[in-house]
């Protein structure tokens, strides 16, 4: 069965609170399992999450802040211990390469050799995923920092109207999806894009630290889910700047700039608690219509399903 989900493991940013764990999150798509920034106490929330090792066939860190990055080794041992047999892939800053390796070998455990590195570097890098493409551009932060991106390819939504109109069914609607034409007994040909439109594939990006920069924008472009960090409210604006961050109100436009369908707001500051969510989906409202969820440990999300229009 597909499942196309997002499960929100941690929510503060820096320092965890009695109500939010470090950050983190997994998407699940199709199979394949994407671990996000998994920073300290990622373990013990994926068992509450109810997700396993087995579940995780790629890790994704932005960059080496320890809010980040410091459930890694928890994760790899717990890989390890598992006996997980599949490939697990690591997506992380070049810059940061003994940041990784000190990460990948923290303690003495039973190793693993089902974990590949993938050292990011450049303006855009690009890996298969499955039934997706990965994708990480660079962000605007202290340090070295990549967002990342899930894009499904695109296909065809079959049009009933148009294959009754011109006398295309049963077996010879499935003859057509795979020949791409089909001969009619009256000996018309009927070619696919006569009865099928165009079907986006489905996408998702993952935006943490960083100001508003292109990448941050390039990222967002078009994605069904939108998970970006929102540290700050906008009265906060200049730390937000001079530590490499976004206000709910930047992460708004960015949404809204991008087209986004649905937007999770994470990675907050220890400073607001749950009373203050309201404030930030006002902030994003400023610029950004569609669908705002602040997220919260333990949360699921699901990727929207396309309308009709779309082809979902």
């Amino acid at each position: 069965m597909s499942v196309r989900e997002l499960v929100v493991l941690g929510t503060s940013s820096a320092v965890p609170t009695r109500h939010r764990n470090h950050n983190g999150c997994l998407l699940r798509w199709d199979g394949e399992g994407f671990l996000f920034d998994p920073g300290e106490g990622t373990q013990r929330q994926m068992l509450h999450a109810g997700v396993s090792a087995h579940d995780v066939t790629w890790i994704c860190v932005t960059h080496f802040h320890g809010d980040h990055c410091l459930g890694v080794p928890g994760v790899v041992q717990r890989i390890a211990r598992d006996k997980v047999t599949h490939e697990v892939r690591a997506a992380y800053p070049a810059s940061g390469e003994t940041y990784w390796r000190r990460l990948r070998n923290a303690s003495a455990f039973a190793d693993t050799d089902v974990i590949t590195p993938r050292p990011v570097s450049g303006e855009l890098t690009r890996w298969p995923a499955g039934p997706v493409t990965l994708t990480a551009r660079p962000l605007s932060h202290p340090v070295q920092s990549y967002g990342y991106r899930v894009d499904e390819p695109g296909g065809r939504r079959m049009l009933p109207g148009e294959l009754e109109r011109r006398g295309v069914r049963g077996p010879m609607i499935g003859e057509l999806q795979r020949r791409g034409s089909l001969t009619l007994p009256d000996g018309s040909v009927v070619t696919l894009e006569d009865c099928s439109a165009p079907r986006p594939g489905q996408s998702a990006a993952f935006v943490m630290d960083t100001r508003l920069c292109d990448g941050a924008f390039a990222l967002a472009e078009g994605v069904d889910l939108l998970v970006i960090e929102s540290t700050f409210l906008s009265g906060e604006s200049a730390m937000a700047a001079q530590y490499g961050h976004l206000t709910a109100a930047q992460a708004g436009r960015i949404a809204a700039a991008g087209g986004v369908r649905s937007l999770v707001l994470t990675h907050f500051s220890e400073r607001y608690t749950t009373a203050d969510e309201p404030r930030f989906v006002d902030e994003v409202r400023k610029a950004y219509s569609g669908e705002v969820v602040t997220a919260r440990d333990l949360m699921r999300v699901p990727v929207p399903k396309r309308s009709a229009e779309a082809g979902g």
